[in-house]
């Protein structure tokens, strides 16, 4: 699978991009960079509950199996403890990480009903599997459905955020195509509650070098 970040278009150099300049000379493109905070401490302060899941934990690795270099199987999510005035919640996943001015959406689903309180292990593979009237919205990988962890090799660990917003509207009154960001725009303003899980994965860079993502700069 190529990477989608590049886009597939920049050759390899052990696993550092490189790009040809006008009359063949190579360039080698460096991708360090600060890490960003965290995307959360932006959001409007909202009361929390408990997002669990049977194939990840918190900080911890994501099995491959979940991953877009493998199987690109969506996790297992379950969640408890929201407020009873919910009628509808908003799953995403979202890497802050990505080399991009705006992250990598990864996944959101939306309309989901207030009585929907988990999602198995493939829930992602399209709109067929969810309950109810929630759909897909497309992530930046341009598919309706999940799309898992593929950042560049070398780039270092990347975050995951899983969240789950509960929402005082059983609707948000978009269609399938609205972007995520979108999504999270209009949801602000009706999020009563957030839960969220935050997981890692990397791609091996090559052996000994430093990674590109740098922590505290």
């Amino acid at each position: 699978m190529r990477d989608v970040y590049s886009g597939g278009r920049a050759l390899t150099e052990g696993h550092r991009p490189v790009h040809n300049l006008p009359g063949g000379t190579p360039m080698t493109v460096d991708l360090t960079r600060p890490r960003p905070q965290a995307p959360t401490g932006f959001l409007p302060t909202a009361p929390s509950f408990t997002l669990t899941s049977a194939d990840l934990t918190e900080q911890g690795r994501i099995p491959d199996v979940f991953t877009a270099v493998h199987d690109n199987v969506s996790p297992a999510l379950s969640w408890s403890g929201f407020p009873e005035q919910t009628q509808s919640f908003v799953v995403s996943c979202f890497d802050p990480d990505a080399p991009t001015m705006s992250g990598w959406w990864h996944w959101t689903i939306v309309d989901l009903d207030a009585s929907v309180t988990s999602l198995e292990r493939g829930a992602g593979a399209s709109d067929l599997q969810l309950d109810g009237a929630a759909f897909h919205l497309a992530g930046d990988s341009g598919n309706h459905a999940w799309f898992g962890p593929y950042p560049p090799a070398g780039d270092g660990d990347h975050r995951y955020i899983f969240t789950v917003s509960a929402l005082d509207v059983d609707t948000l009154g978009l269609d399938d195509g609205a972007s995520p960001a979108m999504a999270a725009f209009t949801l602000a303003p009706h999020c009563i509650a957030r839960a969220t899980l935050t997981a890692t994965y990397s791609v091996p860079g090559d052996p000994g070098a430093a990674a590109f993502l740098r922590d505290g700069k």
